[in-house]
């Protein structure tokens, strides 16, 4: 899910995100409400519409998830 986000630019609409992330709308909104909780993304409403963005924690975790893919890959452990 914070992978979608951040290639949509570092914010998305809920609807986006559950066809992006292909998950119902409930188990959607139980990961929303946790990455919220654990400060990885932060709600935000522009023009009356809800949307979903990437604090620096969660840009952070993004950054440290491809390192640790990186060095799967270049060790042939993927």
């Amino acid at each position: 899910m914070l992978l979608s986000i951040q290639k949509k630019g570092g914010e998305i609409k809920p609807t986006h995100l559950m066809y992006k992330a292909n998950l119902s709308h409930t188990k959607m909104k139980s990961y929303l409400e946790e990455l919220v909780q654990k400060n990885f993304i932060k709600p935000l409403e522009r023009n009356q519409r809800q949307y979903f963005v990437l604090t620096d924690r969660g840009h952070d975790f993004v950054q440290k998830f491809r390192q640790m893919k990186e060095f799967e890959e270049a060790f042939g452990l993927d």
